[in-house]
């Protein structure tokens, strides 16, 4: 994998819900290629993150249960199948790619911290991307003062440029 794939790759999985990550995941899913995704290729997918949660020993979720879930949160215009088209018309087809490709990303769908919800609404402008770079940015730049410190780097604190109160 080259870097610009890379690159490519970790937008699309990072904010599943833009329109190029879209096309990407649902190109995964069609295996065969006809422009539909079926029970079958959800099925298939979904395989693997069963076998994920028992390996984690956390209780597994039925498939049908699944797809009735997927059913509703796309709302399809036929419901034994759904389209790219499909997908684009809904705020929630990024949660529906995490359910068959990331455990972790779907388990915390499906356990909502109130703390991220709250967080969306009030900047609903920011996409999935933009809170994965701030929340890259923030963790790389405390490494890096942790790092400072070990190193003895660490700015000594000027006490004269402490507030007179």
């Amino acid at each position: 994998m080259g870097y610009e794939d890379f690159v490519y790759f970790i937008l699309s999985e990072e904010d599943k819900s833009s329109e190029p990550s879209l096309e990407y995941w649902f190109k995964c899913i069609d295996l065969d290629g006809n422009g539909i995704l079926t029970r079958n290729e959800l099925q298939f997918f979904y395989e693997e993150q069963l076998h994920r949660m028992e390996c984690m020993a956390q209780e597994p979720v039925l498939f049908e249960d699944i797809l009735c879930q997927i059913i509703d949160m796309i709302g399809p215009e036929n419901e034994s199948y759904i389209t790219l088209r499909d997908l684009k018309g809904c705020k929630l087809s990024g949660s529906v790619f995490n359910i068959l490709f990331n455990l972790n990303k779907f388990m915390a769908f499906e356990t909502r911290d109130p703390f991220l919800i709250r967080q969306e609404r009030e900047n609903p402008t920011l996409t999935e991307w933009d809170r994965f770079a701030h929340r890259e940015y923030i963790r790389l730049s405390m490494e890096e003062d942790v790092e400072d410190a070990s190193n003895g780097s660490a700015e000594v604190w000027d006490e004269s440029l402490e507030a007179p109160f």
